[in-house]
């Protein structure tokens, strides 16, 4: 039996928790909240923090919108959904630290229903979770990888190499031949353990995250910087809003779908800076980024 209400409320309570996290993380300032409502159905709970001194801009939004009519990002892919109601709920966060040695990182956890009368409804999970690093760190590669490794094992042992190379497929700007950063999971239109079953591996996917990130920003946090460091992270920043206002599906459907503006672009770093052709010096550590880090690895041990 399919139960949107038991993944409303554990969503619900994902982005309480994450929320306190971070927030233990971060002294000089405060998440402040700002619930709207979507003039076709549903609403949202967006979470946003700004100019603190560990994240100069983040966000944790939980969503909920429902209608009659899908929007265009949804049926490109599945035409056989055109004329069906759906239901769309997620939390999706996104993570731009102050200092440049601290990675970015975005991740959310997502279910998805469309219904017709008198046919079966179609559903599914998605989600996941990506680390971008500005200045690399193998220990913390291998940690995050490891991590999402875990919570993906009890579902199968194909799983996580499934999804971490879907991650790297996805997370990729193809105009610039390049990755994002170093990965971590994604998948999309999940249904194949079931609906119990496939709903306890978002949830493991979900919970996990925090064991992911938050042992990677307490390691670099108060390491000092350069303003050479501080100028390429801000280059590097450009990378990812290419990506989401190219690419990114959730930010078309949050978008076609007459989601919050303010909340779906919420992901768009607060500074970010483009250059004309800029290389990085050989042998330099902004080098080896693309190097060493960017190129798909395998992080996770064996």
């Amino acid at each position: 039996m399919v139960d949107s209400s038991a993944v409303k409320e554990y969503l619900l309570d994902l982005q309480e928790r994450i929320c306190q996290q971070l927030q233990a993380l971060e002294p000089s300032t405060q998440f402040r909240e700002d619930a709207w409502e979507r003039e076709g159905g549903g609403g949202g709970r967006t979470r946003v923090i700004e100019n603190g001194s560990v994240f100069e801009k983040g966000g944790v939004n939980f969503s909920h919108v429902f209608g009659t009519q899908l929007p265009p990002s949804a049926t490109a892919a599945r035409p056989e959904l055109a004329g069906r109601s759906f239901e769309a709920m997620g939390v999706s966060l996104v993570l731009h630290p102050l200092n440049p040695l601290v990675p970015t990182s975005h991740a959310n956890v997502r279910f998805f229903i469309a219904e017709k009368e008198g046919e079966e409804p179609v559903w599914w999970f998605g989600g996941g979770y990506d680390l971008t690093p500005y200045y690399g760190d193998e220990a913390d590669c291998r940690h995050w990888h490891n991590t999402a490794k875990a919570a993906c094992e009890p579902f199968g042992k194909d799983i996580y190499p499934r999804f971490k190379e879907w991650c790297d497929s996805y997370f990729y700007l193809k105009h610039r031949d390049e990755a994002r950063g170093v990965g971590g999971l994604f998948f999309d239109d999940f249904h194949e353990l079931g609906f119990t079953d496939s709903f306890a591996l978002m949830r493991a996917i979900g919970d996990s995250f925090t064991q992911a990130y938050v042992p990677i920003v307490e390691k670099h946090l108060a390491r000092p910087y350069t303003e050479e460091q501080k100028n390429f992270q801000l280059y590097r920043r450009g990378r990812y809003v290419e990506f989401n206002l190219v690419y990114d599906r959730g930010t078309l459907f949050g978008l076609q779908s007459g989601g919050r503006t303010e909340s779906i672009l919420m992901s768009l770093p607060p500074r970010v800076s483009w250059q004309y052709d800029w290389h990085p010096e050989p042998g330099s550590e902004e080098a080896r980024l693309y190097d060493v880090f960017l190129p798909h690895r395998d992080w996770a041990d064996n």
